[in-house]
């Protein structure tokens, strides 16, 4: 239960950061590209790879790598879980699953969200 209530509550902390820098990126760089959601998108990533560099380091507990990765980076952004399972997968020389695992993920991702959209008019 202890470690549940630590993802909810990173889970919060990152999604409030999140909202938070978006907001304050699109109103200082107003633009039609969406260049808050992808700040944070490549902050979590760059923050992802410094939590699990502790955690190998074993600097850093099973718990609070659950609280920072899981809840707070997962709440700021699942992007940086891709990015970091990606890695992995190549880390291991699963070449073949990382291309695929981008390749679905983006390809049966946006075809998820258009037809969720498409049927939700």
């Amino acid at each position: 239960m202890k470690i549940l209530l630590a993802i909810g509550a990173g889970s919060f902390i990152g999604g409030v950061c999140r909202f938070l820098l978006s907001q304050f990126i699109h109103a200082k760089f107003p633009s039609s590209f969406p260049f808050g959601t992808f700040a944070v998108n490549i902050i979590g990533c760059l923050l992802i790879g410094g939590v699990y560099d502790l955690f190998l380091k074993n600097s850093l507990s099973n718990d609070w790598k659950l609280f920072l990765a899981t809840g707070i980076l997962g709440g700021f952004t699942t992007f940086s879980a891709f990015s970091f399972e990606t890695v992995e997968l190549l880390k291991n020389g699963k070449l073949s699953y990382a291309v695929m695992y981008v390749c679905a993920s983006v390809v049966v991702g946006l075809t998820a969200t258009f037809i969720g959209w498409h049927y939700a008019k």
